[in-house]
């Protein structure tokens, strides 16, 4: 049934498309000609383009023949830029004169070579750090010095309104389901694994941030608290073009480095890019985390249990990403990228466990060591095709993804028992493997026709099938012999397949005013089996999501966006599994296969003033929230993470951003943020409601001085945070950096303090009905960086759009391991 029915809005659509083609090709449709000389004579090859005199969007391109003619034909009326390039020359702009004849003749267009001088030119970058669009706040990694060195969730962690909790879970103004894209692919990731995927990727890998808080119906309905997505870099320029980064860093006496080479050659028709990175970190911590047993019955205290543990961590990663764009015409591009990674890591935990009585005296010491060799590996794919069906902006875009996670994960799990101070039991051990599997297979087609200078339509279709399979194997180690523990044993299965179908039109119905709306419609087949024991779930689901955006601009200075969607998040594959596995002796985390989607309703008002001044409200109701809650017994002296669907909340918040440029040498950007969150549901069949409010405030200073000289000084504070049940205490760091131009600008050498006062310690508590937890927690947070890059360029900056990204939208953010 779900066939037919995308089968018939695909037919609708199309339709649709065709009789509006009909009805607006009314003969208002220009052609453009001109001729490209330079040195007196006709050029040929020159790439002419034309541009959106709005926004500089590319139109279209064509090539100058052998005369240095060249035609645009079918171009619909408007205001357009005329570019103009060839390798050798110096760009060649143009604002065109109203379209009023049937036919524009430029008559000639003179590039003017480039001067020996202006050759060894080499320009350098001055984007600010943070730049705030209408629909999306967009931060220039580079652009900050504090960044080098640092890891992909490091940088997220320093991005506006991002926060990143001490386990890696990332939330956007406050709302922790946030779907993270790479080249507007999304992840396909979440938790454990996520944070594994962005603590590999180096900030010299990427280009810019966006965060996008309420994303239109062109993009996936998953997500409830936005989408983020890093970009990734990519050279944009004529022949053979790159750079090289290196960087060290040492966090107490804990080292890190990395190494990454971008490449990229364009010739004709053919552009061909890569990105190849190492990295190496070790990480340590230091984790207390304090417990108090009740009775559920009178509530009494039971006993008393305090642990300290001491991880310690090596990651290291190779990953490669090779990709080629082809221009088949003018109107026709063909695209393919591959991306591999390979994560090893292996980690190291020792830990002290005291078991006290209710009035403190302690009764028994564990002593445990625990550790685990996981192994990431990562193969993705995408092919895609770009056609502009003519010069007035309509095309269709077709995306295809195959992406295969597999990972394996070898669990130790060692205890020793003591009485005071004398062993009290045999020493027991428990060793894990845990392999999985992970096949997302993702298809979409997008159309984008303007129906008029005022009113654009957009549609597409979109298919993805995913497979996972996790197993669970754990031995116990009686008399130095392995004996299966087969009440542990698991193997999972879960396939999944979501179809969806979306329309979106925007209407400008003036200078001042103008409308988007849209409407996804997506549908969800689901279906697990515990192997083991043979229990199966099944589940279909069918909903739909809007989205409305209305713009006001007041006048030259003022601007208004008030913008509504609906959407929804969707468990984590693993999370359906119903299985059980052990963090140490006496925690263990379990799945649930009944979990259902949380689905959320947000608006938001957003005024920007002249572009530096931009003040959001927003209001936000979430149903089903899952979320991860303790679950005590006192008589076993253990604790069950599990999720669940125990709550809904409302949370309201203000979100402030000036960026202001306080002189010539000195800009500032400064981002307030402050929300309320009420929060109430059932855990254990038993009424919980927690209300917070928190503020928090990030201060960017940006320096250039004379002779090259850069610096950059960042802090942080706010005043706690909460996840779900859980209370974190307020957090406050600095960071400082300081770059250097070299080697006749084609070089950088930065270096930056992080931490500095080495702030960053969090802590916390959760507590309700029989439930009382807390915990601190330190890492070698303040660390010393040093990085050195190198650009080299062969070329001169390539012409044309951006090559489009990625089809599959939300499954790879679904991911999780732990």
């Amino acid at each position: 049934m779900n066939t037919k029915f995308l089968f018939t809005i695909c037919l609708f659509l199309f339709c649709f498309s065709a009789n509006m083609v009909a009805q607006n090709n009314n003969g208002k449709n220009k052609q453009i000609t001109g001729k490209v000389i330079a040195n007196g004579l006709p050029l040929e090859n020159a790439q002419v383009s034309l541009l959106a005199a709005k926004d500089s969007a590319l139109v279209t391109t064509t090539n100058s023949g052998k005369n240095g003619i060249f035609v645009f034909t079918d171009v619909m009326e408007g205001d357009y830029l005329l570019r103009i390039q060839h390798l050798g020359y110096q760009k060649f702009f143009q604002k065109l004169p109203p379209l009023a004849e049937p036919v524009t003749n430029l008559n000639t267009c003179t590039l003017l070579p480039f001067t020996q001088q202006a050759e060894k030119v080499t320009i350098v970058s001055k984007k600010k750090m943070i730049e705030v669009k209408q629909d999306k706040i967009i931060v220039n990694v580079d652009a900050n010095i504090n960044n080098i060195g640092s890891t992909a969730l490091e940088v997220l962690q320093q991005s506006p309104g991002v926060t990143v909790d001490k386990d890696g879970n990332i939330s956007l103004k406050g709302n922790p389901s946030v779907v993270i894209y790479i080249d507007g692919r999304p992840s396909y990731l979440s938790g454990t694994d996520l944070t594994n995927l962005l603590t590999n990727m180096q900030s010299a890998q990427m280009e810019t941030i966006e965060i996008m808080s309420n994303p239109p119906a062109k993009y996936d309905a998953a997500g409830n608290g936005g989408i983020i997505n890093i970009k990734t870099k990519k050279n944009k320029s004529f022949g053979f073009n790159g750079s090289v980064s290196l960087n060290a860093g040492i966090g107490m006496v804990y080292p890190r480095f990395g190494e990454t080479i971008n490449l990229n050659y364009k010739k004709n028709k053919l552009n061909l890019f890569g990105n190849f990175s190492h990295s190496y970190r070790e990480k340590y911590e230091n984790l207390t985390i304090n417990r108090k047993f009740i009775n559920a019955g009178n509530g009494e205290l039971v006993s008393l249990f305090s642990q300290v543990n001491e991880p310690f961590k090596i990651n290291r990663d190779y990953s490669t990403k090779i990709g080629f764009d082809y221009t088949i015409s003018k109107k026709t591009t063909l695209g393919a990228v591959v991306k591999t990674s390979y994560s090893p890591s292996d980690s190291y935990i020792p830990g002290t466990i005291l078991l006290k009585n209710a009035v403190g005296q302690l009764d028994s010491t564990t002593v445990s060591l625990s550790g685990s060799n996981t192994l990431w590996k990562n193969f993705s794919t995408n092919v895609n095709y770009l056609h502009l069906i003519d010069t007035g902006g309509k095309e269709i875009s077709v995306n295809m993804d195959y992406i295969q996670y597999n990972s394996t994960d070898q669990l130790r799990l060692s205890n020793s028992y003591f009485r005071a101070g004398l062993p009290s039991s045999k020493s027991d051990t428990l060793y894990g493997s845990l392999p999985q599997k992970i096949k997302i297979y993702s298809a979409k087609a997008d159309y984008v026709m303007p129906i008029s200078k005022s009113l654009q339509f957009e549609a597409g279709i979109k298919t993805s099938y995913i497979v996972t399979d996790a197993d669970a194997e754990y031995d116990s180690i009686i008399g130095g012999v392995a004996i299966r523990a087969l009440s542990r044993t698991n193997f999972f299965e879960y396939r999944e397949n979501i179809n969806a179908a979306y329309i979106n039109l925007n209407k400008k119905y003036s200078e001042k005013f103008s409308v988007q709306t849209g409407l996804r419609f997506e549908t969800t087949s689901m279906k697990g089996i515990e192997l083991t024991t043979g229990k199966t779930f099944k589940r279909t689901l069918a909903q739909l999501f809007p989205t409305v955006y209305l713009q006001y601009s007041w006048n030259a200075k003022n601007n208004f966006v008030l913008n509504y969607g609906r959407r929804i998040k969707r468990p984590d594959y693993q999370s359906l599994n119903p299985f059980v596995e052990y963090l140490d002796k006496y925690t263990y985390e379990v799945g649930n296969p009944y979990l259902k989607p949380e689905f959320s309703h947000q608006i938001e008002l957003t005024h920007t003033y002249k572009e530096f001044l931009s003040t959001t409200l927003n209001f936000r109701t979430t149903n089903n929230i899952i979320q991860q809650v303790f679950i005590t017994n006192a008589n076993k002296t253990e604790t069950a993470l599990q999720l669940d669907n125990i709550a809904s909340s409302k949370a309201m918040g203000v979100y402030i951003n000036l960026s202001l440029p306080v002189s010539k040498w000195f800009n500032m950007n400064t981002s307030l943020i402050g929300d309320y969150d009420a929060f109430s549901g059932l855990i254990n069949n038993k009424k919980v409601q927690q209300n917070f409010a928190r503020f928090g405030v990030r201060l960017d200073g940006q320096f250039k001085f004379a002779k090259g000289w850069t610096a950059n000084l960042s802090s942080l504070y706010i005043t706690g945070e909460m996840e779900g049940v859980l209370i974190i205490n307020p957090l406050f760091n600095i960071d400082l950096g300081v770059g250097k131009s070299i080697l006749k600008n084609k070089g950088s050498l930065k270096c930056s303090v992080k931490d500095i006062l080495f702030t960053q310690k969090p802590t916390g508590y959760t507590r309700y009905d029989n439930v009382d937890v807390n915990f601190k927690q330190f890492s070698n947070s303040r660390m010393i960086n040093l990085a050195f890059t190198y650009r080299f360029n062969k070329g001169t900056l390539k012409a044309g759009s951006q090559r489009k990204t990625g089809g599959a939208e939300e499954e790879q953010n679904r991911v999780s391991g732990n």
